[in-house]
């Protein structure tokens, strides 16, 4: 049995809009994805913030905490880095990875107590980023 030229037609655009819609969700969820990997890796952050906070209360007894804590933060950095192409985010990370270079080059000249006060700040607005 011939399919007639209108039917043709119609089965065609019905496939395309289906091909169109399935494109569109899939890109919904790889937004999605994204913010949830955001605040799923920020929310990690300010674990690694809460530990730095306490490798500083503890420096004189395990200096060597200030800088596991640091690298931690590091890496989680690199995380959400590698998976956004936000703006905001991008500027929240830079800002983060600032702060975290000046605490690190604060202990390397000796300051076993630094000012962290700046990686907190940052860490907040990541949060807030990821979170908005």
């Amino acid at each position: 049995m011939a399919v007639s030229r209108g039917r043709r037609i119609t089965i065609t655009v019905a496939a395309l809009a289906a091909v169109g819609l399935t494109a569109g969700l899939t890109t919904g969820c790889d937004a999605v994805d994204k913010a949830l990997d955001c605040v799923q890796t920020a929310d990690t952050i300010a674990d690694s913030v809460t530990d730095l906070q306490q490798a500083v209360e503890n420096a004189s007894n395990d200096p060597s905490q200030l800088d596991e804590s640091l690298s931690s933060i590091d890496k989680n950095l690199d995380k959400i880095g590698d998976k956004t192409d936000n703006a905001d985010v991008n500027k929240a990370v830079d800002d983060l990875d600032k702060a975290v270079e000046n605490v690190r080059t604060a202990v390397k000249n000796g300051d076993n107590t630094p000012d962290i006060s700046p990686v907190t700040d940052a860490a907040g607005e990541l949060t807030k980023v990821c979170t908005s």
